[in-house]
């Protein structure tokens, strides 16, 4: 079973709209939406939930205020202020370091493990589908993602799956690399803008660490040929393969307001050049192999 994550260095490239589409040209298949801080992918594949599971994520410092002997010791320590002057907790300051719990000399403090959001196993027309949503302002993200990834590849194994297709998050941070280490190919769907080529070569550093195999697919190349030369030139120097390139078409935003992958909507020149973006990367993935 091989997982392939769709990833890029700033959010709006278009990795959603890719991975909504290949999940429905592809076949026999896990799909995961790891993008949890922003989680849209099942605006595309109208998912049933068949499985809720809430997900606990950090700690929150909890105040017996009847052993509390008001020292003002944790008052003093707390680096984020999260405790106030009536000995209560504010919840959207606790860190959930600890600090307060092992120093309160009464031993009044506690840290309570928190529900910070849900993770869902749905069905789509397309796949078993994997995904979650995070609480406002909570975090643990990443851990958030490791678990949605978890659950993909114990269902993959057990559905005897070829592919998990994970939608990564934007970015370089933690719930990027929560979603790409491991995985046999990470995707980085980028754009021919002046962001899209500084994110780009951030993103694909970060894949490379990790020593996760990379190849690029631009969207949208024909807004820019010069920005699209001048990616393809960056990826021919640092030998990294174009799995392909889409173009710009209106059909995109119609799919999206339909709420239907994009290879559901139209059957116009973006579809075809999906297919065989799709090809490819499965001839990619059967002789991918994980850096040494």
């Amino acid at each position: 079973m091989k997982q392939i994550v769709f990833i890029s260095g700033k959010g709006g490239t278009g990795k959603t709209v890719v991975t909504g589409a290949l999940a429905a040209l592809m076949s026999n298949q896990i799909i995961a939406d790891c993008d949890v801080d922003a989680a849209n992918l099942h605006l595309l594949l109208d998912p049933v939930v068949r499985e809720q599971h809430p997900f606990i994520g950090g700690k929150l410092a909890v105040i017996d205020t009847g052993l509390c002997i008001e020292c003002d010791e944790c008052i003093d320590y707390c680096r984020y202020g999260a405790i106030r002057g009536d000995y209560t907790v504010d919840s959207l300051h606790c860190e959930g370091c600890g600090l307060c719990s092992h120093i309160c000399p009464s031993d009044a403090i506690e840290m309570v493990p928190q529900e910070v959001g849900e993770w869902y196993l749905s069905e789509t027309g397309y796949g078993t589908f994997v995904h979650a949503r995070l609480g406002i302002g909570a975090e643990n993200s990443g851990k958030m993602v490791a678990k949605i990834r978890e659950v993909a590849r114990e269902l993959g194994s057990h559905q005897g799956s070829d592919y998990v297709l994970i939608d990564g998050p934007p970015g370089i941070g933690c719930p990027v690399i929560a979603a790409i280490s491991g995985t046999d190919m990470a995707v980085v769907v980028t754009e021919p803008t002046c962001a899209g080529i500084h994110d780009f070569g951030r993103i694909v550093e970060v894949a490379e660490h990790f020593r996760v195999p990379v190849q690029v697919l631009i969207n949208k190349y024909d807004l820019n040929m010069e920005l699209t030369r001048k990616i393809e030139n960056l990826c021919q120097e640092n030998r990294i393969e174009v799995a392909g390139t889409l173009p710009y078409s209106k059909s995109v935003a119609e799919a999206m307001r339909q709420g239907v992958p994009m290879t559901e909507y139209s059957d116009d020149g973006i579809v075809t050049a999906l297919r065989e973006i799709g090809e490819r990367l499965i001839r990619s993935l059967e002789s991918v192999k994980i850096y040494d």
